[in-house]
């Protein structure tokens, strides 16, 4: 039976009780043997001290007022519930990896390319972070300048550079690499974005001088524009054919792993300061 159902009857009992006592309008008095009027209090259902227990005045109060307003802020709450927007999620740090054929992973599966061993080496040492892979294959430094705007999409939260290699391999000027390389630093710096900056070195074959003035780019562009620099991307397996594909260039699987084992503490600090 509900509320309201409760308190009509406990009414009707009332007043049915009232009028054969004859006081309509005192339903608490009652006249004594002796013909002097007295007031006799009604025994009070609210102090029945039982928790689970509600008095017929509980009842009947509820009926008359409480109830409507009660269900009222119960349908405000709920659709103050419904309407607001969940929580928002904290994102992922963001790095992009601009490169050329050793950041793509040329001749491995996406899965074994640089972005996501590092990745997921990363993420294993508790690091909420996604590495996006915009290496392409045969990229020299004007060629990664060129697409660097769609490259680097805005809202990263950092970048490693690897490119030079093909400059490099192609025996072109290292003074318009270290431009083109300058520009792309600059563009970061723009974007205040925390910059790791992966060097190459030239192979012997190129002769002395060219070696000195291609091995200097990095760590001039380095001082020049305040970005971190890890000397040599292929340090520990350059010339390893453990450690490389058949071309002796590109590292394989084991190679990649290396890679990352040894960048790790640059890309951790690197880290470090995108968060700042």
């Amino acid at each position: 039976m509900s509320v309201i159902g409760l308190t009509y009857g406990h009414l009707s009992r009332r007043v049915h009780l009232t009028a054969r006592r004859g006081s309509p309008l005192l339903p608490l008095r009652e006249k004594a043997a002796g013909g002097a009027g007295r007031m006799r209090s009604e025994p009070q259902a609210s102090q029945d001290p039982s928790p689970g227990s509600l008095s017929r005045a509980t009842l009947s109060r509820k009926g008359r007022g409480d109830t409507p307003g009660f269900f009222l802020l119960c349908s405000a709450l709920v659709l103050a519930l419904l309407v607001a927007p969940p929580p928002a999620l904290a994102k992922p740090l963001q790095i992009v990896a601009l490169g050329d054929s050793l950041t793509a992973g040329l001749g491995l599966p996406a899965s074994e390319s640089f972005p996501e061993v590092l990745q997921k080496a990363l993420r294993a040492k508790g690091y909420d972070v996604e590495v996006f892979n915009a290496g392409v294959s045969g990229d020299t430094a004007a060629d990664g300048l060129a697409r660097f705007d769609w490259a680097v999409p805005d809202g990263v939260d950092a970048a490693i550079v690897e490119l030079g290699a093909n400059d490099m391999l192609r025996g072109l000027d290292p003074a318009a690499a270290e431009k083109t390389l300058g520009e792309i630093l600059a563009k970061l710096q723009a974007r205040h974005m925390a910059t790791l900056l992966a060097g190459m070195r030239a192979a012997p074959n190129l002769g002395a001088d060219y070696q000195t003035r291609f091995d200097a780019i990095y760590p001039d562009l380095a001082k020049h524009y305040g970005v971190a620099l890890y000397p040599f991307f292929l340090d520990g397996i350059a010339a390893d054919p453990k450690l490389n594909q058949k071309d002796g260039l590109h590292p394989n699987k084991d190679g990649v792993d290396t890679i990352v084992a040894k960048i790790m503490p640059a890309v951790e600090e690197l880290i470090a300061k995108a968060k700042r």
